[in-house]
């Protein structure tokens, strides 16, 4: 089995599935995982509507410390979870177990009123377009896993 091959096996298919909840962690980071589904499913053609390296990537990978494209040539490997979540660790500048968890934590309870206003005013129509009327938006996370259907 060449590269592509095992790439194509891990990839989900995001015009048929959701990538993880950005709250799953990967290598003890929130939106590790998700951005991990994208990457692969960008480069095996099944990423849909879903972007790589958006800006909910970019604030994981600013975090900690990861080029983006050095994250996807990786993960082109055909990598494993497993194997990206040690290629994560080991090329993290931040490593501190107590600044991860309370950047995840930052994250999982950001609200929208607390996000820079571009992100405001873009989550303004995203969330009039995706979220069901009578659901409740609290956390930056709710959106996502309330259209996935987490929630």
């Amino acid at each position: 089995m060449d590269v592509s091959d095992k790439l194509k096996l891990l990839a989900k298919d995001l015009t048929q599935d959701f990538p993880r909840s950005p709250r799953a962690k990967l290598a003890g980071y929130v939106v590790a995982g998700r951005a991990l589904d994208k990457c692969r499913a960008v480069l095996a053609g099944t990423a849909g509507e879903y972007h790589f390296n958006c800006p909910l990537d970019q604030q994981f990978f600013e975090f900690a410390g990861i080029d983006g494209d050095a994250f996807k040539d990786f993960v082109a490997t055909g990598a494993t979870d497993e194997e990206v979540a040690a290629w994560i660790k080991q090329h993290a500048s931040q490593s501190e177990d107590e600044a991860i968890i309370a950047w995840n934590n930052k994250l999982r309870y950001m609200r929208p009123v607390d996000m820079p206003m571009k992100l405001q005013v873009f989550l303004e129509g995203y969330i009039d377009e995706v979220v069901p009327r009578n659901r409740i938006v609290n956390y930056w996370f709710d959106v996502y896993d309330i259209e996935e259907h987490r929630i």
